[in-house]
C-alpha cells in the first residue's frame, strides 16, 4: 500500500519504539531515515545523574543538533526524497518544559522558536504511547549505561508531557499509536495494520491500537 506522505516523523517518549518502527517503514517508502543521535550528546549521560545542574545544556545541544538535521532536509535535492524521522522538533517544548527551571526555559524559548521557524516540518506524525511499566522494561532491556539513572518519576512527567502538548494538536495529520503490547520487529500483521492506517490518515488526530498477532 503506498504512503502518500513526504516526511513523516515517528515521536514518543524513550522507549516507546521510535527506531524500531521508522527502520520498518522506510524500506517501505523508500525513503531516507533521519535518526536522533543521542549519544553525540557530550551532557546526555551527566543530566541523567544531575538533572538539575545539567538540563539547559542538554536541552540546547539536542535543540541545536536536531536543527541541523532537519535543515539539511531543506537543502537542494534531499527536500525531494521522501523521510521518516524518529523525532519532530515538537519535542523540544516537551522536554524544555518537563526539564528547565523557570529561567532557563524564558531564555530556551527566546531560542527555540527562532530556529524552529526555519526546520522542515513533517506532513504526517505517528505518535507512539505506552504504559510506563513497559517504557521500563524496554529501557532496561536495551542496556545503555546512562539510561540507568532515567527514573519513573521522570518518565511518568515524560509521559503526561507529550499527553498535554499533542492533545489539541493542529495542522498536521496525527495517528496516536499504542505499542505496550506490539512488537514491530517480531510481529507483521499489527505492522501492515499501522501502514494501512497511515495510507488512510487525513487531516487532524486519530488513534490505533493495534492487536498483537
Amino acid at each position: 500500500m503506498d504512503i502518500p506522505f513526504t516526511y513523516i516523523a515517528v515521536d514518543g517518549p524513550i522507549g516507546v519504539g521510535k527506531t524500531t518502527l521508522v527502520r520498518r517503514l522506510a524500506p517501505l517508502m523508500r525513503a531516507r531515515t533521519v535518526y536522533e543521535q543521542p549519544r553525540e550528546n557530550p551532557f546526555l549521560p551527566a543530566f541523567y545523574a544531575d538533572p538539575k545542574r545539567w538540563a539547559f545544556q542538554t536541552q540546547l545541544s539536542f535543540t541545536v543538533s536536531r536543527y541541523r538535521q532537519l535543515v539539511e532536509l531543506a537543502q537542494g535535492e534531499l527536500f525531494t526524497e521522501r523521510t521518516v524521522s524518529d523525532f519532530s522538533f515538537y519535542k523540544d517544548r516537551i522536554f524544555a518544559a518537563l526539564t528547565l527551571s523557570e529561567d532557563e526555559l524564558n531564555l530556551y524559548n527566546l531560542i527555540q522558536p527562532a530556529l524552529a521557524s526555519r526546520v522542515v516540518e513533517p506532513d504526517c506524525i505517528v505518535l507512539l504511547q505506552a504504559e510506563v511499566d513497559v517504557l521500563i522494561d524496554r529501557i532496561v532491556g536495551r542496556g545503555v549505561p546512562y539510561e540507568g539513572h532515567i527514573t519513573r518519576d521522570y518518565l511518568e512527567r515524560l509521559v503526561e508531557g507529550y499527553r498535554r502538548y499533542f492533545f489539541d494538536f493542529e495542522g498536521k495529520p496525527l495517528l496516536v499509536v499504542r505499542t505496550d503490547e506490539v512488537d514491530y520487529t517480531a510481529s507483521d500483521a499489527p505492522f501492515e495494520e499501522l501502514v494501512e492506517r497511515i495510507a488512510k490518515l487525513g487531516p487532524g488526530t486519530e488513534y490505533f491500537v493495534p492487536a498483537d498477532r
